[in-house]
């Protein structure tokens, strides 16, 4: 299994660990990226605050939807522990193995019919605002606009661009996969 680049900090200031100790308790893991940004402790707090203000479904339905905008967003940036992590809901969420197939680019959606059309245009979104650059088209907006409000449509695009912040840091630092799932999810670029 491969490594990260660089080893945590042997000393962590008090208030960070304090956030070390919450992450656990909220993971059940001692999250590598976390103590990775203990070296620059604006960081670590930035990027904690960000992942605690990120949204969290009020619902079962929203929290499908959530978990699989940020599975689709992990999976087209390719980040294995975004991945990882984000694929350990997918059981209590009611994703189902052909759902995970869509996502993975290895099925066609047409022959899923247990996604909603606002399932597909927040994947949709989550595809588009994960490539570079983003695509935005006319269309695509009038289908997102007819399907979720303006406070949705913040709440996704805020999702996915934390899952890429994250899927960015996680890669730039060499975090691998720390065990949330036991699925081996990856994206298959050519049916993009």
């Amino acid at each position: 299994m491969r490594k990260a680049f660089i080893k945590p900090p042997k000393k962590i200031p008090f208030l960070l660990r304090i956030g070390l100790y919450i992450a656990k308790k909220e993971t059940g893991k001692d999250l590598l990226p976390a103590r990775l940004l203990s070296w620059y402790p604006r960081a670590a707090i930035g990027s904690g605050v960000l992942e605690m203000m990120t949204a969290k479904g009020k619902d079962a339905q929203e929290k499908r939807l959530l978990n699989l905008v940020r599975l689709q967003a992990s999976l087209i940036c390719s980040c294995a522990f975004c991945t990882d992590m984000n694929a350990a809901g997918i059981d209590k969420n009611g994703v189902t193995e052909e759902e995970l197939l869509v996502l993975q680019g290895k099925r066609e959606v047409q022959s899923v019919k247990t996604l909603t059309i606002r399932e597909l245009v927040a994947l949709q979104y989550a595809v588009i605002l994960s490539s570079t650059p983003p695509d935005l088209t006319e269309k695509f907006i009038k289908n997102l606009t007819r399907e979720f409000s303006e406070k949705e449509i913040v709440m996704l695009a805020s999702t996915i661009a934390s899952v890429n912040y994250w899927a960015r840091l996680n890669q730039g630092l060499g975090i691998p996969p720390a065990g949330f799932s036991e699925q081996c999810l990856v994206f298959n670029k050519d049916t993009l």
